[in-house]
């Protein structure tokens, strides 16, 4: 095959993964081979690819590819959520804007618009990770609202409920006035804001007190409440204070009036009051505070909810009907203040709860919502990670997985919405409820439960509310390989797939998502699979950019992954997202990273094109220096990949990828090539060539996980390849032991090489002019053709520098090397920097020196320190001793 000048990725890419698709590399079928498993976090259904999404899935297709690599039976199982929220709101966003509202259709009529507009959007997401080369077994793409996972998800509610986990009642949750559903406390995001403290005066209606009289802590029988939220005040049903605080006690046993609309309410006593918060008195709204709605169901308040569902005031509050509860908040200031009952307003900073799925400020709301008993069903996923079932890399979430599941409340699970898993809950006709999996068990156990026989279907209503998105999501790891777990109830055979597949073995996410959903999967896992779901939880970072920021639309500051891929090629942003990304950590981006990554494949490419541009000649013998590099490169690539792997079982994959980037393009590149590169076009001896290309063979394999097409592009090109041959499955190499005492007596030489190479450039010496070298001490003299060619010398002596010679010494350890200059010498400058040299590495010696002449040191410093002072006192009078031999020669 002819080899482009140029690496083109977009064909390359397009090719190889249409290739990979056809012959069916990603799919996976149970067999004897150890299974490795990965469930994709599910993208909503109509989502589409942004940057989060790009590190998430790529170090998830980094270690499903390395996997298979290892002759694992790789299954990565991919999907979409149908994300009830998120879903809906653009459904009806798109039918206002055709002049439909939501409350003019039924339900069947939505749900057409629902599916139609996930039918058309839904899955581009997924498109696009095959574009950035996701090895996923398409074959299993999953959806939460298949029927068959939805059949699973309506068997956990019903058999929640049988176990007494499910029950229904009014609680007090946060709203969503814009989604117009309740949302759980995991889903509401506080933010820090600045806002106003509101002093408004409730009038103390008291008889033993005539109005406008004196009376202590009063203000012309008042008293003063300090509130940020002035527009829940027609909802008030008491005032509180501490019963123990004597700035409130006159007020015992008195009555106020609520301001505007006149209402009487009692002043209670409760140790809940903060003394120090305000004026020490608290206005108590129960149907809009869920600490309020504690109070008054322990003081048995009246509850007065005055906000419809959109955050407009309803006729119970008397005042400001239909008016939006913000616009309420700054009118009612001037209205208090008109009225004499607004002592001041104060800056004040506070945090408010707003909703993730759509970012408007919750409402506390008294609610008849669905819920589920969680501290029962929580404990062996505490108990899971707490004793390393599951671990989480990094280990630091512990602390946060503990402080949630030790802390978890009941879960909201019910959502005001049509779009997502309808509860499976029919009202009778006399207000009670039977649950089942469909209308024609209800219809059964209606009329067992009524004594009825003559009920119809007719006669039942259906919930109108559907389940939480993370109601579906918890089973994820379960359902995507069985949809019947939990079981009807029949005797069924064991399901292949989820006896071979589960638990899975890594799970990719973010740490915000660690309670949503990680937890609950634990959760689901060992409540209808008998086990936690997966081994290990790697918690990717948030991508910022250079200023810190999360990458955002909102922001503006998150480029198009697509644009990138389309710039820089997937290989290439694949290595960008994955250069500084450690687990747990947030990533700065920088599209130089992507940058880099497009120049590392040209790297790559330009260093194939060169090797196979070489001609083998089968009766020459493999050149000294060519031996000594193929010795050298066969044991720093085995040093390498001991320490690749230790990363990747510690899920170091950055640290990983660095090191092979350093691999290829330093030890590989920059020294082994140049190494045995026959000069001036000669041909190659071929045990040299054979050695290159298994030496370039292996280096795919490690870098395949991370940069699959050009990888694969490269490999197919390396040798013939029988059809459906593939780099994906082969095998990584195995990390045999390695020469430490090669690999060091290399590093002395190329410190050696490069000395020489920063002389010439200091000295403006041409790197062709040819020099000698003098090696006096310890040097491995087997490396010395090597290091005659990478520094273009004429010749090297052992034993020192010669006499009445001027020229360069430097020390690399404790062996000198000496480079004769003659006339390329300038001695005056030369001799300049020698004695400002000398000057340094005396008062560096004096140093170390009086350091080492402190006894409490010596005695008290750990035995390393000490060791590592004396070597830099002995380095200190080696290079002292050298440079006045150096002057010595210089002045003859």
């Amino acid at each position: 095959m002819e080899l482009a000048a140029k690496y083109n990725p977009a064909e390359v890419e397009s090719k190889w993964y249409a290739w990979w698709m056809e012959h069916g590399l990603f799919h996976s079928e149970p067999d004897e081979r150890v299974p490795y498993t990965v469930v994709i976090p599910p993208p909503n259904v109509t989502g589409v690819l942004h940057m989060g999404h790009m590190l998430n899935n790529t170090i998830q297709d980094v270690l499903v590819r390395r996997a298979r690599m290892l002759g694992k039976n790789a299954c990565w199982v991919p999907g979409t959520d149908h994300a009830s929220i998120a879903t809906e709101a653009k459904v009806v966003a798109k039918l206002a804007a055709e002049g439909i509202r939501k409350q003019d259709l039924t339900r069947e009529q939505f749900l057409e618009h629902a599916w139609e507009w996930t039918c058309k959007h839904g899955g581009i997401i997924l498109e696009q990770l095959k574009k950035l080369g996701a090895s996923c077994d398409w074959e299993r793409t999953s959806f939460t609202m298949d029927e068959a996972y939805s059949r699973s998800v309506i068997r956990v509610f019903v058999d929640l409920f049988r176990k007494g986990k499910i029950y229904r009642g009014v609680r007090m949750v946060n709203w969503d006035p814009q989604a117009l559903t309740a949302v759980s406390d995991e889903e509401v995001v506080h933010k820090e804001q600045q806002g106003k403290l509101y002093y408004v005066r409730y009038k103390i209606k008291d008889p033993l007190t005539p109005v406008g009289g004196a009376d202590a802590g009063t203000a012309g029988a008042y008293l003063t409440i300090a509130t940020t939220r002035p527009e829940t005040i027609m909802g008030d049903t008491a005032v509180a204070i501490h019963p123990d605080n004597p700035a409130t006690a006159h007020l015992k046993g008195k009555t106020v009036i609520v301001p505007l609309v006149g209402r009487e309410v009692p002043v209670i006593e409760d140790e809940y009051v903060d003394r120090e918060f305000g004026t020490g008195c608290l206005k108590v709204t129960p149907a809009h505070d869920i600490n309020d709605y504690l109070l008054g169901e322990k003081h048995r308040l009246e509850v007065i909810d005055i906000f419809n569902d959109n955050g407009t005031l309803n006729e119970k509050a008397q005042v400001y009907v239909g008016q939006d509860r913000f616009a309420v908040r700054q009118q009612i200031e001037k209205d208090l203040a008109a009225a004499g009952l607004l002592e001041k307003v104060e800056n004040y900073t506070n945090k408010v709860g707003y909703s993730e799925r759509t970012d408007v400020p919750i409402e506390p709301k008294l609610s008849m919502q669905w819920f589920v008993k969680m501290a029962e069903l929580a404990a062996p996923a505490l108990a899971a990670v707490e004793e390393e079932d599951v671990q989480l890399y990094p280990p630091k979430f512990k602390n946060t997985y503990r402080h949630w599941m030790e802390n978890i409340k009941d879960w909201c699970i019910s959502r005001q919405l049509w779009w997502g898993h309808r509860i499976p809950a029919w009202y009778l006709p006399d207000g009670r409820f039977v649950v089942a999996e469909n209308e024609e068990q209800a219809l059964q156990l209606a009329r067992v439960q009524t004594k009825n026989k003559s009920l119809t279907a007719a006669d039942l209503q259906q919930d109108n509310d559907c389940l939480d998105t993370w109601f579906s999501s918890w089973l994820w790891p379960v359902s995507v390989f069985d949809p019947d777990v939990p079981g009807s109830g029949e005797e069924v055979d064991p399901n292949r797939d989820l006896q071979y597949y589960y638990p899975t073995s890594d799970l990719v996410t973010a740490p915000e998502i660690l309670f949503f959903w990680v937890a609950r999967m634990i959760i689901a896992g060992y409540e209808w699979a008998g086990g936690y779901p997966f081994k290990n939880v790697y918690l990717t970072g948030i991508v910022r950019d250079h200023l810190g920021r999360k990458m955002s639309k909102q922001l503006g500051n998150s480029p198009d992954p697509v644009e990138l891929m389309n710039k820089y090629g997937a290989d290439g942003v694949r290595m960008g997202m994955l250069l500084t990304s450690p687990a747990g950590n947030d990533l700065p981006f920088d599209e130089a990273l992507c940058e880099q990554g497009r120049n590392f494949c040209n790297k790559i490419w330009n260093a194939f094109r060169l090797v196979r541009g070489w001609q083998p000649d089968e009766n020459t013998a493999p050149p000294a220096a060519a031996a000594q590099a193929v010795e050298w490169f066969r044991d720093v690539f085995r040093k390498t990949l001991i320490e690749i792997n230790d990363d990747f079982e510690k899920y170091r994959l950055s640290e990983a990828l660095m090191k092979i980037y350093k691999l290829f393009w330093d030890d590989f590149c920059a020294w082994y090539l140049e190494i045995i590169k026959p000069q001036g076009g000669a041909a190659i001896d071929k045990m040299t060539l054979d050695a290159t290309l298994l030496f370039f063979d292996r280096l795919l394999r490690v870098l395949h996980p991370f940069m699959p097409f050009i990888t694969e592009e490269i490999w197919q090109r390396l040798a013939e390849r029988q059809p459906g041959e593939s780099l994906m499955v082969q095998l990584q190499p195995y990390a045999n032991e390695f020469d430490a005492t090669r690999l060091t007596h290399f590093e002395q030489l190329q410190n050696a090489v490069t000395a020489i190479r920063t002389l010439r450039q200091s000295r403006n010496i041409s790197p062709k002019e040819p020099l000698e070298l003098y090696v006096k001490g310890a040097f491995e003299e087997s490396l010395f053709p090597v290091l005659q060619k990478m520094a273009n010398l004429r010749a090297i002596h052992s034993g020192g520098q010669p006499e009445a010679q001027n020229g360069h010494s430097f020390l690399v350890d404790a062996t000198e090397f000496f480079v004769p200059l003659g006339a390329l010498l300038n001695v005056e400058e030369e001799t300049k920097k020698l004695r400002e040299d000398l000057a340094y590495q005396q008062k560096f010696v004096a140093s170390i020196q009086q350091k080492l002449c402190n006894e409490k040191f010596v005695q008290h410093a750990p035995e390393q320190v000490v060791t590592l002072e004396r070597k830099k006192l002995s380095d200190g009078e080696a290079r002292i001793k050298a440079i006045e031999e150096q002057l010595a020669a210089l002045d003859f």
